[in-house]
């Protein structure tokens, strides 16, 4: 094959890379839309939990009685210990089922690691739980051991089924394993393509977000009534707020994980043009030398049979 047709060649697999390589851009930054919009949308229904813990404990507080002391069907809702004592420790680190999306697992994974070190957790007082398979190896790597591994959904569709999974998960891993706190840890958007690793504390309650809540002023005089026990009222307000909880960590990692492969591809793009702009220089002085060649052939040519009439 001469060097004019291997360039051809080149040229050709660099601009089906380009294509293939815009259409995956157009397809995160849609992405990335669509998973902000999800994530969006309960604002409004995380509202509604917070009212209703809102009137129930305004009237605890009535009644002297705190509604915090009461189980629900699988969740406890006591209070969060002041002590330093952690309890045995329950994890849940959210990372990619695909690849090409730039250093999004290395991310998250080591920032996991970096703050589980912090709670200096012996290996019989911590469980971890891993969503997406790519960031497995990396807490392997570093010592980690996983205890159970969940598929992160490939679209908005799934959310909901894998966040009641986990949800009945977590309940099973509190009662067999004591698990008294737990900790989510996930890629936040940041912005269109730069995304930053989150913590957040699932369980025990954050006692100020409780005092938040309850110290929120109502729009009308009265507040409304409730007919059921005070802790089952409570414990169905939070399984709520849980599930909401989770499916925001699932919705904010998939957009940061299109956001981290609409940032690789802008790379490969930028880095595939490069070479398709050298690809095309070579094959144009390679041709330019063979077309003046080939004329510098025909005049010798010409020349020589002059001469020789």
């Amino acid at each position: 094959m001469s060097s004019i047709e291997l360039l051809q060649r080149q040229i050709h697999t660099a601009e089906n890379l380009q294509a293939v390589v815009k259409m995956m851009k157009v397809l995160a930054a849609l992405n990335i839309h669509q998973y902000e919009q999800a994530v969006a949308s309960l604002a409004e229904y995380n509202r509604t939990i917070e009212m209703g813990l809102h009137v129930v404990l305004k009237a605890a507080h009535t009644h002297d009685a705190s509604p915090q002391h009461g189980n629900g069907d699988h969740f406890k809702t006591d209070p969060p210990s002041l002590s330093t004592d952690l309890g045995r420790c329950g994890v849940i680190i959210f990372g990619s089922e695909q690849g090409m999306c730039g250093q999004f697992n290395e991310q998250i994974s080591g920032y996991a690691i970096a703050e589980l070190e912090k709670l200096k957790l012996s290996h019989e007082r911590r469980a971890i739980f891993v969503v997406g398979s790519r960031v497995i190896s990396h807490l392997e790597t570093a010592g980690y051991e996983i205890e159970q591994t969940f598929a992160m959904p490939g679209s908005l569709t799934g959310i909901t089924s894998m966040v009641q999974e986990i949800l009945l998960h977590i309940a099973t891993w509190r009662d067999s394993k004591q698990i008294v706190r737990i900790f989510l840890f996930y890629n936040h958007l940041h912005s269109n393509t730069l995304c930053e690793p989150y913590k957040l504390q699932l369980l025990p309650l954050d006692r100020e977000w409780l005092q938040h809540i309850e110290s929120l002023a109502w729009r009308s005089r009265t507040l409304p009534t409730f007919t059921m026990p005070s802790d089952v009222l409570v414990a169905s307000l939070l399984q709520q707020y849980f599930f909401i909880s989770l499916y925001r960590a699932f919705g904010e990692s998939l957009a940061g994980e299109n956001a981290s492969r609409l940032a690789s591809m802008q790379v490969a793009e930028k880095n595939i043009q490069e070479r398709l702009t050298e690809f095309t220089t070579q094959f144009q002085q390679k041709r330019q030398t063979e077309i003046t060649d080939e004329l510098l052939e025909i005049i010798s040519a010409f020349e020589l049979s002059q001469h020789n009439s």
